[in-house]
């Protein structure tokens, strides 16, 4: 009797109504001694009832869902904003010095003021296609694994963020980006691993720097339509542009 007692509330109050509307009904008769008018009114209620169910459930209520969906999006984009503006961008930085094929990424992803909707489409089919190598540098791969544990508790934070259920693809990157950091974090020492340790950990380091770039680019189109002024500064920043500045000329 599980179910009973989850919907024993519900229960309560349909059957309340349905004997309150009856009650009503018998009032009315009582009064006018007039079924006729009794069963013309209720016919034509029951009658309406599709058309109610029409307008409120397929039409108000995907009218308010579509407005929370967009709020929920609004607010997970300032998480996603926070990410970039904290580390995000950074880590790309730290990233991109691994990939020995950059060349190959990097012109397409030298964004302007003036890039339309095709441009970012350009750029995101360049991103797909793009494949990564990721060279051997143990020097830099100490540097990052330095930057990722200062920045530990900050990525579990955002991974508490329930609103991120919303952005299936950036809590991917989220939990890429935390497992490079534990993969580093746990090994004492950097230099000099087996190669094939090396190898699993240019698995990851691969894994984080796609996902990364995806998001980033996406990000980036978010706040060309939304916030030009902040991607006024995103373009003078680019970490795929060696004369970045945020200086403006």
């Amino acid at each position: 009797m599980k179910w009973y007692e989850k919907y024993k509330l519900y229960l309560f109050l349909g059957g309340s109504l349905v004997i309150l509307s009856g009650l009503l009904y018998l009032l009315h008769y009582a009064i006018f001694r007039d079924p006729h008018h009794i069963f013309i009114y209720m016919l034509g209620d029951i009658a309406f009832v599709p058309i109610e169910v029409l307008l409120v459930v397929l039409i108000v209520h995907r009218v308010l869902d579509e407005r929370e969906k967009r709020s929920r999006m609004e607010h997970l984009n300032l998480v996603i904003g926070a990410f970039f503006s904290e580390m995000g961008t950074t880590l790309l930085d730290y990233l991109f010095k691994f990939d020995t094929e950059c060349k190959e990424i990097e012109g397409a992803l030298l964004f302007s003021t003036d890039w339309a909707e095709e441009d970012f489409k350009r750029a995101s089919r360049s991103v797909q296609e793009h494949e990564c190598r990721i060279g051997r540098k143990d020097e830099d791969l100490g540097q990052l694994r330095d930057f990722l544990v200062s920045n530990r508790q900050f990525l579990l934070t955002l991974l508490e963020n329930p609103n991120l259920l919303e952005h299936e693809t950036f809590t991917d990157l989220l939990w890429a980006v935390f497992h490079l950091t534990e993969e580093l974090n746990l090994r004492d020492i950097l230099q000099g691993l087996p190669d094939d340790d090396y190898e699993h950990l240019c698995g990851d380091v691969a894994r984080a720097y796609t996902l990364l770039i995806r998001e980033w680019l996406a990000y980036m189109k978010h706040l060309k339509r939304d916030y030009p002024y902040l991607y006024s500064l995103a373009v003078r920043t680019n970490p795929f542009n060696p004369e970045a500045s945020p200086v403006i000329d």
